[in-house]
């Protein structure tokens, strides 16, 4: 009643916002200077490799926003390209939120924006209409909107225990499209094993682990901007 739905329809600027370059700039005091460069020469090939790696500046945007104070332990930067299949210890594969280094608690309502702006800006980078990204990131609020109506009806266990698996996962793919994502599925099983992944993240020294603090290793397996500098 307090917040309904159209009070999220519309954003404008506000007297007193902070200057987002400012505020990249800031953030650049905890990352390793020589990736910097690298961080930014990522963010500048397109808007929404921008919006990838500027999660703190649409956090600021949002900070003005209405909320229902309903806060929850979020993403922080929740875009379509921090989604995808992940390998549990069983190996079944589950469709889940992949990238938590901008976690934080926060209002609800931010994920989700954050969630639906980035289809907008995908499908724009990708030579897509401004039809077909409006219609994308109404089905994904909608989306949203209903699953959650679904888990209100449900115990809590079974909330726990909800998981969107790679069977349901192609069961909702066209036709056409099925053959491409089980050779992809296939393709990140394989490489996903933490056998393989754990000796590329580590170095030893005196039978420890620890992950090398020079960057060139550390971020290799990362092509967007978000962790580049970390």
């Amino acid at each position: 009643d307090a917040v309904p739905r159209d009070a999220h329809a519309a954003w404008r600027t506000f007297k007193g916002r902070r200057d987002p370059v400012a505020i990249l700039q800031a953030a650049d005091a905890t990352r390793q200077r020589e990736l910097v460069p690298l961080r930014y020469g990522r963010m500048l090939q397109s808007p929404f490799t921008f919006y990838r790696g500027s999660a703190a500046v649409m956090a600021a945007d949002l900070a003005r926003t209405p909320a229902t104070g309903i806060r929850v332990q979020a993403c922080g930067d929740c875009h379509l390209m921090n989604l995808g299949a992940l390998a549990k210890p069983e190996r079944r594969l589950i469709f889940d939120i992949n990238d938590l280094d901008e976690t934080l608690p926060a209002p609800w309502e931010w994920d989700v924006k954050r969630l639906v702006a980035s289809f907008v800006l995908a499908a724009r980078s990708n030579g897509l209409s401004d039809r077909n990204g409006q219609d994308a990131a109404v089905a994904c609020a909608r989306s949203y909107r209903e699953q959650m109506r679904e888990f209100a009806k449900m115990d809590v266990l079974d909330i726990w225990y909800a998981r969107l698996d790679d069977v349901q996962y192609m069961s909702m793919m066209p036709e056409d499209r099925k053959t491409i994502a089980k050779k992809r599925i296939a393709k990140e099983t394989k490489h996903s094993s933490s056998e393989l992944v754990f000796p590329k993240m580590v170095e030893g020294a005196g039978g420890q682990f620890r992950i090398p603090l020079r960057g060139d290793r550390r971020v290799a397996g990362d092509r967007g901007g978000g962790a580049a500098g970390r």
